[in-house]
């Protein structure tokens, strides 16, 4: 066997995060794609440490559990993995998935609980950053997602399922027009061309409706046409705000050099358990606000009573947790290193009227040796890929009470969780929320309480 050889095999197990686990010839391999019970067609990839990595080529047979998609682009868009798979399905991998990547490092009994599904499985997105693009080299102008298994190619997701309809209309209108004059994408490769991204963020509760383009500078936007062309959409929610970022870097995300509001303010309001949250182009706030409230009830579950509590709020994003503990703690201080979060987050709490509030802009690695405070409660919500391995241990020496530990990537959870056991902490609670439903991500809550 060698690289660019193409085998059968029969799909035994999936591993987070979308990897299936087969054997071919007495030898392990792990597929990108593939469900369990499927057969399928692969061709390997590389040949690693006596484990075959393979790329799926073709389903031969489905699995029995298997359904048609409801999205008419699942098939060539690699944002949702599992369209064909029945919620409930969906369910059961995901939470079997985190109990076993825990099983690698608690030795101890602990609860886990059943997962809770999201309030809404299709539609429930709030915000979507679009690119621009072409599907096939110098076809027409696209803008969507990336296509499964490509760095280069965007499609059209006109009809994504996972947005409601205004997100749909606003793609459409707005790749209508660039198409019609003739405005170039920003080429990766070549590092010329103009347009790079359409961000897109609608609120539930509100449904107010923020627009950011971003392009590069080698061009202009007719700033008032494109205001006109957007304010002339049929929409159902309201919309508050139109900006225009201009950014040269060649790194290939959403973000701004400068940034302009062509329309209304930078911000939206959204609504999560009675208190209000102001959201900008650029700042963090859960993808699922209906999920959001789901996770956030079982954070505030699992503490139980905040009163004269003393709470971190590290990694705090808008301030949405912190805030939502507040109205009985002593004092919550927040740090996150997006100081457009921490903006909005101070702002958060003057809108909701907390005055024991306090976020802080900065690396939680810097800003947490300048706390003195003694806290009673340490909430944890880092990135995808954990807490920095320098930071985690300047955490723990707190020795709070309890920690809550929120992630959204259970293999990072992995490799943090032993420095707290290793610190007299203990697992008590487990429990995942589904957040992303149609694809293989997961949040999960867990709590440690320090040994008596």
């Amino acid at each position: 066997m060698k690289k660019g050889d193409i085998i059968e095999v029969n799909i035994d197990d999936i591993k987070f995060p979308n990897k299936g686990v087969s054997t071919y010839n007495g030898k392990k391999v792990v597929v990108k794609g593939g469900l369990p019970c499927q057969k399928i067609s692969a061709r390997i990839s590389k040949i690693r440490h006596g484990v075959i990595e393979a790329r799926t080529l073709e389903v031969i047979e489905k699995a029995e559990y298997e359904q048609d998609s409801n999205c008419k682009h699942f098939y060539d868009c690699g944002g949702c993995s599992y369209q064909n798979v029945p919620y409930e399905k969906q369910l059961e991998i995901k939470s079997n998935q985190v109990k076993s990547i825990l099983g690698n490092v608690l030795t101890n009994d602990y609860e886990f609980l059943p997962i809770v599904e999201s309030p809404k499985k299709t539609e429930y997105r709030n915000k979507m950053e679009f690119s621009f693009g072409d599907e096939i080299k110098d076809g027409p102008l696209s803008l969507g997602m990336h296509k499964s298994n490509s760095f280069h190619s965007i499609i059209n997701t006109g009809e994504c399922s996972i947005v409601d309809e205004d997100f749909r209309q606003i793609l459409c209108t707005i790749l209508d027009y660039f198409q019609g004059n003739s405005q170039t994408f920003y080429h990766k490769t070549t590092n010329i061309g103009f347009l790079r991204y359409l961000i897109v963020r609608k609120t539930v509760k509100t449904e107010e409706i923020l627009i950011n383009l971003v392009t590069t500078t080698q061009s202009i936007l007719n700033e008032k046409e494109f205001v006109d062309l957007i304010m002339s959409m049929n929409l159902k929610g309201i919309v508050k705000c139109i900006a225009h970022s201009k950014y040269d870097g060649v790194a290939d995300v959403a973000r701004a050099d400068e940034m302009k509001v062509l329309y209304g303010e930078d911000k939206i309001v959204e609504e999560l358990l009675g208190l209000h949250f102001n959201i900008s182009s650029y700042s963090f706030f859960q993808t699922n606000s209906l999920g959001a409230e789901k996770l956030y009830s079982i954070v505030r579950d699992f503490i139980g009573g905040t009163k004269d509590k003393t709470i971190f709020d590290l990694y705090s994003g808008t301030g949405t947790i912190g805030q939502i503990l507040a109205p009985t703690a002593k004092k919550v201080i927040g740090i996150e290193i997006v100081e457009e979060a921490v903006e909005k987050a101070n702002e958060n709490a003057k809108l909701n009227n907390l005055d024991n509030c306090t976020f802080i802009a900065g690396d939680v690695l810097a800003k947490i040796d300048e706390l003195n405070d003694k806290p009673d409660i340490i909430v944890l919500d880092p990135p995808r890929e954990g807490i920095h391995p320098k930071a985690i241990q300047k955490i723990i020496d707190y020795k709070p009470d309890t920690f809550i530990y929120i992630s959204c990537k259970p293999t990072s959870l992995e490799k943090d969780l032993p420095f707290f056991l290793n610190s007299g902490y203990k697992v008590e609670k487990v429990q995942c929320v589904d957040m992303f439903p149609m694809t293989p991500h997961v949040e999960t809550i867990v709590a440690l309480y320090k040994k008596d």
